[in-house]
């Protein structure tokens, strides 16, 4: 992708103040998707072994999820909603009991800081923008990107969208690698295998997730 040396064609000054940034939440925050998937499981009636053979994850790492030891990525809390027949929604940021919901910017949630599979370090943080709808389709999230150097390729069902915000983003769809700056974005199906990593130290996007 070549640089463009000339002037940005957005405020990124505007989109600073948007984003702020995403601190460490309390342990609490982010524990809480592992004890729903851990939930949404029992109440389903399927066994750990169970849901290792539907998901292709080892049993050891589904616990590990569900105790708040690893803090799984977005790719994986997907693939985890349709073994468990749940809306992804439902396990990042729970089952909303609103008709709407309107999020002011020191409002947001965090939800997660996800780590490597090791938890060796940070991969990235989300907060969702939209957790107390009743029975969205779709997850709205402030994500910010770190860079990692391991590379670890999501496929599942649904269609994502993002755009970024600050920084430069990474992402790998199939064969194919793009560097994202501000103001690009993408829309792809999650079908089609990918990845997306801050190439700069650290990045934000607006993701949006559909199932």
């Amino acid at each position: 992708m070549e640089k463009n040396d000339k002037i940005p064609h957005i405020n990124l000054d505007y989109f600073e103040d948007l984003t702020g940034n995403i601190k460490n939440g309390e342990k609490g925050d982010v524990d809480e998707v592992g004890k729903r998937i851990k939930l949404l499981r029992e109440e389903r009636g399927i066994s750990i072994e169970n849901l290792s053979n539907l998901t292709g994850f080892d049993v050891s790492r589904l616990k590990d999820i569900e105790n708040g030891k690893e803090k799984p990525q977005l790719g994986t809390v997907m693939k985890l909603s349709k073994a468990l027949d749940s809306a992804v929604g439902h396990l990042v940021s729970g089952m909303g009991t609103k008709l709407y919901s309107i999020t002011r910017k020191n409002e947001r949630k965090q939800v997660a800081r996800t780590s490597s599979k090791t938890g060796s370090r940070n991969v990235y943080s989300y907060m969702s923008l939209a957790p107390e709808v009743q029975g969205r389709h779709m997850e709205a999230l402030i994500v910010q990107l770190e860079k990692s150097p391991d590379k670890e390729i999501s496929v599942h069902n649904g269609e994502e969208f993002i755009f970024v915000l600050e920084g430069v983003a990474n992402l790998t769809i199939g064969k194919d690698t793009y560097d994202l700056e501000p103001g690009d974005s993408a829309y792809y199906l999650s079908t089609t295998s990918h990845f997306i990593t801050a190439k700069t130290d650290k990045a934000t996007i607006l993701a949006v997730l559909y199932e």
